[in-house]
């Protein structure tokens, strides 16, 4: 009697397998605070950019408020934003990183 109900489960199981995981986008947000610099330096050192492509995440904080340094899985991006909290609360700034399903 059981087994209709087994069949079921199984392909709940399959068909949540085959999804792709969420992707999550971090975002920097922009402060009038944190030094240009500073956040070109994290974007390289974080997100593995150039410091062309940092200095364009950078300008796009600076000027439309926020910025995207990349789209990982949910455990990367948490992980990155953890990191670059981390490192700027050291630092004294007060840089704020989140991260945004897409």
């Amino acid at each position: 009697m059981g087994t209709k109900h087994e069949n079921s489960t199984v392909l709940e199981k399959q068909a949540q397998k085959l999804k792709p995981p969420s992707m999550y986008q971090v975002v920097l947000l922009n402060d009038d605070y944190t030094p240009m610099e500073f956040v070109v330096a994290v974007i390289q050192e974080y997100f593995s950019k150039d410091r062309e492509t940092a200095m364009q995440i950078m300008l796009k904080v600076h000027v439309e408020g926020r910025g995207v340094c990349g789209v990982y899985t949910k455990d990367v991006a948490l992980t990155k934003v953890e990191l670059v909290l981390t490192h700027a609360k050291h630092a004294g700034h007060p840089l704020q990183c989140v991260m945004e399903e897409v």
